[in-house]
């Protein structure tokens, strides 16, 4: 390094220098430290604009954060039928106010004024089966990507309804449907006259599925008259429903074809014998008229 930009630079990094050997320096000693003085403010301001550049951007863009009962993601709400349910939305790291946004399913809620700024709340009341599993929304307003979901689950014991009183004819087909809602799924069985049902090959059939419980009786009985009972068990409460069937004679059933044909052809006779009959009528009233075609002795 050259002698004088030596000096300068332990001027520069020297700050104890004494104000007597600062001045023992030439003109030019001087002119260059104020400059390497000039360059490091210069430095300072670039170094004050480099942070303001890389922060401000930063505190500008931080994305709003949306909780739904202090939870940050999707989740599943658990609650039991007759109860409510409170929904509490609010934003995070808002630098402004928000307003947010309530999905029922597909469907819009209304909000009252002012429950739709920064926070909103939705209550649903009086949860009955049907809310099983209705999802509810909450959303940005500004950017509807920001969102929160809470999908019900709503326990209750069996709900069972069906046609619980036939009556058939023998040999016919008859099926007994119990329908069934509950949650958590309830075990299904059928029984007859309070018995275990014992299920006949090519007689009984039974299907199930998640929401009915369905017996097929083929070519009825007498001996199957009784009361069948649908018996439901959950968790929650046992339920059952029972089916009276009614198994009765069956009816003469009529030849009506036969019938209608032995009388067309009945009525057919009828009409060719009185035909015939008019005929011959005819003929001796006209041999009656002609005396002289009759012949002499």
């Amino acid at each position: 390094m050259p002698r004088r930009q030596e000096e300068v630079y332990k001027l520069i990094v020297d700050q104890s220098t004494e104000p007597t050997a600062f001045f023992s320096h030439s003109r030019s000693d001087l002119s260059s430290l104020r400059m390497a003085q000039k360059s490091s403010s210069l430095m300072q301001v670039y170094i004050l604009l480099l942070t303001t550049i890389l922060f401000l951007p930063r505190e500008i863009t931080s994305s709003s954060v949306l909780t739904v009962n202090g939870k940050a993601e999707n989740y599943v709400l658990d609650t039991q039928r007759g109860f409510q349910a409170s929904l509490e939305c609010v934003v995070q790291n808002h630098t402004r106010d928000e307003e947010l946004l309530w999905y029922r399913e597909d469907g819009r809620v209304d909000l009252k004024p002012g429950n739709n700024i920064n926070s909103s709340s939705v209550c649903v009341s009086s949860i009955s089966e049907n809310d099983h599993g209705i999802n509810f929304t909450c959303k940005l307003q500004r950017d509807q990507t920001v969102s929160v979901s809470v999908v019900l689950n709503v326990t209750f014991p069996p709900l069972l309804s069906g046609n619980d009183f036939q009556t058939v004819e023998e040999d016919s087909n008859v099926n007994l449907v119990c329908n069934v809602k509950s949650n958590p799924q309830a075990q299904m069985m059928w029984y007859k006259n309070n018995n275990i049902l014992t299920l006949e090959k090519n007689h009984h059939q039974i299907q199930q599925t998640s929401e009915s419980l369905q017996l097929s009786i083929s070519k009825v009985k007498k001996s199957d008259n009784g009361t069948y009972s649908c018996i439901a068990n959950s968790p929650l409460k046992m339920e059952t429903l029972d089916f009276h069937l009614i198994v009765k004679d069956k009816a003469v059933v009529v030849p009506i074809e036969p019938i209608i044909a032995a009388c067309v052809v009945i009525f057919l006779t009828l009409c060719f014998g009185l035909l015939a009959r008019r005929q011959r009528i005819m003929k001796l009233c006209i041999k009656e008229k002609d005396p002289h075609t009759e012949t002499a002795l």
